[in-house]
């Protein structure tokens, strides 16, 4: 969807509840009765039922315990963190040990909780360095850089 009923917005950035109805709606929209943890989740919003199925399956993780922040831009850490769990839930991601080597310039600046999701989406090729070698983990993504990111999971055999 766009951002207006004429407006895609391919340079706009993505927020976090963005992604997950992303998600969401590429399972088919389920329905789930998890009891929601982020107190900044509100009933009726577009990503509502979204952020509800994410955090009942695990492919999704606060904050905070009890924030979701889901009107901050996404971070391309945040991303590869969101699509290696989404791997997992569909049996798709590498188990048992294993690892890659990353040879990103900016490799210290990439977080220890997503230094393996950032391990696999190299591995597929989900997500690429900049010309410079920089993966920039704490960089927002835009909505562009972002549908490459899904037409490449899905050609990756997800």
């Amino acid at each position: 969807n766009g951002t207006t009923e004429t407006t895609f917005d391919p340079n706009g950035l993505l927020t976090r509840a963005m992604l997950v109805t992303i998600l969401w709606r590429a399972e088919g929209m389920p329905a789930s009765d998890y009891a929601m943890p982020f107190e900044d989740i509100k009933p009726g919003k577009y990503y509502s039922d979204a952020v509800r199925w994410a955090a009942s399956t695990g492919i999704i993780l606060g904050i905070s315990e009890t924030e979701f922040a889901p009107d901050d831009n996404i971070t391309r850490e945040q991303i590869a963190a969101i699509m290696f769990r989404y791997a997992k839930y569909k049996g798709t991601a590498p188990e048992g040990a294993w690892a890659i080597r990353l040879d990103y310039n900016d490799i210290n600046d990439i977080s220890d909780w997503a230094a393996e999701a950032v391990m696999f989406c190299k591995l597929k090729n989900i997500m690429l360095g900049d010309d410079a070698n920089l993966f920039n983990p704490k960089n927002s993504a835009s909505r562009a850089e972002t549908a490459a990111i899904f037409q490449r999971f899905n050609e990756a055999g997800k």
